[in-house]
């Protein structure tokens, strides 16, 4: 049932609430609120920032509403955003848009994918692994997936030239944190002679699969394992009739060319941002509401990466 208008907007600070989420492989107690029965997550820094909380995986059911309840409440947040998920690419609202590219493989068969998505080298690679002995399957969270999980975790501390986030977790800890969506996750795991080298989570968020953790055990990068993982992943979307499989944001970083290869393709979604307060329509004047981060050029930003992955590499020699 719907929570009246009235109770939403009166004491609303005291309605706010705290639950532990991972950001960047830490536990964190995120703020968050609950309105119209949705999970709404609080983020602040130069402006105070309102958004569905699993945005991936559910659609704001009333942004009409929502925005009233936020403009209305005692707890005055300064925006408010939120996006269309695939298939809904066509803008659909008059508030202040924006593109957001995410990556999106659309989902035929898994022998489409094999054939017609990815390249005749890759096609060349992944059978030779498969020969060599690389086996894929459907897995279930239990300790032995966990022990594997926590092997390859704790492999190298540095990947894709930052800091791991999950390097130096224990068992315990692994399969603490990694249980908390089982309920909308299949496990694929990839073993070789014996040996569990990679694994992916991949979520169902109704509209298409997403491999929330995918990853490999870096002394096998030659058995291409992410990649056949990946076709797996496929696989289980056409089974579950899931359209496309999405790997979160389509960006220029060290994934770029791993998603082309995969026969992932850019689909850009609108992203709204709404002002609440004064303060937030001068930032979203201004361009900052994503962030300083965002705001940087790439003139910047690229020269700054390259600089982080060369300490990190100095550091662990």
């Amino acid at each position: 049932m719907q929570q009246p208008l009235s109770f939403l907007t009166k004491n609303s600070s005291k309605q706010i609430f705290t639950k532990e989420v991972l950001i960047k492989g830490q536990p964190v107690q995120l703020e968050c609120l609950q309105i119209c029965g949705q999970t709404y997550s609080i983020m602040r820094g130069l402006v105070t920032v309102v958004s569905l909380e699993d945005e991936w995986y559910e659609d704001v059911n009333d942004p009409t509403t929502i925005i009233q309840v936020l403009t209305n409440s005692e707890f005055k947040p300064d925006l408010f955003t939120f996006w269309q998920r695939l298939p809904e690419i066509e803008p659909k609202y008059q508030y202040h848009m924006e593109w957001e590219s995410i990556a999106a493989l659309p989902v035929q068969s898994a022998d489409y994918w094999f054939n017609k998505q990815i390249s005749s080298r890759l096609r060349t690679q992944i059978r030779k692994a498969k020969k060599d002995g690389l086996e894929v399957r459907e897995a279930v969270y239990d300790d032995a997936f966990v022990r594997g999980m926590t092997d390859i975790f704790n492999e190298a501390p540095i990947r894709q030239g930052r800091r791991f986030w999950h390097y130096g977790k224990d068992f315990e800890t692994i399969k603490r944190q990694f249980s908390k969506y089982l309920f909308r996750e299949d496990m694929i795991g990839a073993y070789y002679d014996g040996e569990m080298i990679g694994f992916i989570m991949l979520g169902n968020a109704g509209n298409y699969g997403v491999p929330g953790q995918i990853i490999s055990k870096v002394k096998y990068r030659d058995k291409m394992t992410n990649n056949v993982l990946i076709g797996k992943a496929v696989e289980i979307c056409e089974k579950k009739k899931l359209p496309w499989l999405v790997y979160f944001y389509w960006t220029n970083d060290t994934l770029a060319e791993f998603k082309r290869r995969c026969g992932f393709e850019e689909v850009k979604v609108p992203r709204y941002f709404v002002p609440l307060t004064c303060k937030g329509e001068l930032v979203l004047k201004l361009g900052l509401h994503r962030g300083w981060k965002a705001a940087l050029p790439d003139q910047i930003k690229n020269p700054l990466k390259k600089l982080r992955s060369f300490w990190y590499d100095f550091k662990n020699k």
